[in-house]
């Protein structure tokens, strides 16, 4: 992962974010606890409910990004439509 890019860390858990700094709280969070390629997944926020979209290599990794989003302090609600990638 390039330096420059920033990494989910405790200051992270700042519970009254909403919207898109939630968002990147959460696309944080995922990568940094779920292992798994985020490149073709996306983490939106409306107030304090995540929108997760886009897709990941299997059905594991569907679950994996959505309970990483629901454990983020600050998120009430999930809603997953993550699908699998075709290769």
């Amino acid at each position: 992962m390039p330096m420059d890019k920033q990494i989910y860390s405790r200051r992270d858990d700042e519970p009254h974010l909403r919207d898109d700094d939630l968002a990147g709280k959460v696309a944080r969070y995922i990568q940094y606890v779920a292992l798994v390629d985020t490149t073709h997944l996306n983490v939106m926020a409306i107030g304090r409910t995540i929108i997760l979209s886009g897709s990941v290599a299997n059905e594991a990794e569907v679950g994996c990004v959505e309970q990483a989003a629901a454990s983020v302090i600050g998120v009430h609600l999930v809603e997953n439509t993550v699908t699998i990638r075709h290769h």
